[in-house]
């Protein structure tokens, strides 16, 4: 059976997933509660990192340690900075950046990083799995920005978008894609949005939004995850 990792930031986000199995085995390692699920095909493992790259990087190399999976999958929320993506949408990264990367003092581009490259991309086929999906919700595929600052000020969204031509941003994604880069994992970034910067105005506040968003993120997951 093939094994896949399912990593999510905040423990709202992954107890939508869990919804989607029947029952859980809970492996801690290192103090990461782990939920191991199947289902005919799969075995998932399904895990909290918490906020922040360091985070995110730290439970993807226990993932690929001690539990072996086969690809790794970072689900969660996001915050648009793009007019074109709205609250409630899913954006696939066709490839990640962390905007909060600069040694342009040595000559390199703002996000690059040496012998990475300013952009990791997600795997091609899973990717085009991705594509394939059909659910009730608006899917847009490029670039998901990751950093370890919360972004609330339009300027500053305006600029990751502008350099990066980036779709949204949230604090993991990037830093997931690099560790199965480097171990030679297959990955792909799912983020649903919760907030943006320029849909201020709706009577929904970030909670219901983050609990509308992990919904269609699970059920985005429940469809994927037959197709692998």
């Amino acid at each position: 059976m093939k094994k896949v990792g399912l990593i999510f930031a905040l423990e709202e986000e992954l107890e939508e997933t869990k919804k989607i199995f029947d029952n859980a085995k809970v492996h801690s390692i290192y103090n990461l509660k782990i939920y191991e699920c199947k289902n005919d095909k799969t075995i998932c493992f399904l895990v909290v990192s918490g906020m922040g790259k360091v985070n995110a990087a730290r439970t993807t190399q226990v993932l690929i340690d001690f539990m072996n999976v086969d690809y790794i999958l970072n689900v969660g929320v996001a915050g648009s900075i793009s007019r074109d993506v709205k609250k409630c949408d899913i954006v696939i990264g066709n490839k990640l950046v962390q905007h909060d990367f600069d040694f342009t003092s040595a000559d390199y581009e703002k996000g690059e990083i040496p012998n990475i490259g300013q952009y990791v991309y997600c795997d091609e086929e899973l990717v085009k799995i991705a594509k394939t999906i059909k659910i009730n919700t608006n899917i847009i595929f490029g670039v998901i920005s990751s950093g370890d600052i919360f972004i609330s000020d339009e300027k500053m969204g305006e600029k990751i978008h502008e350099k990066f031509d980036a779709l949204c941003v949230e604090m993991e994604g990037a830093s997931i894609s690099q560790v199965c880069h480097l171990c030679n994992i297959p990955f792909l970034v799912i983020r649903a949005i919760s907030d943006s910067a320029y849909e201020k105005d709706n009577h929904l506040g970030f909670e219901e939004f983050l609990e509308i968003s992990s919904k269609r993120a699970a059920k985005f997951i429940e469809e994927f995850i037959d197709k692998i």
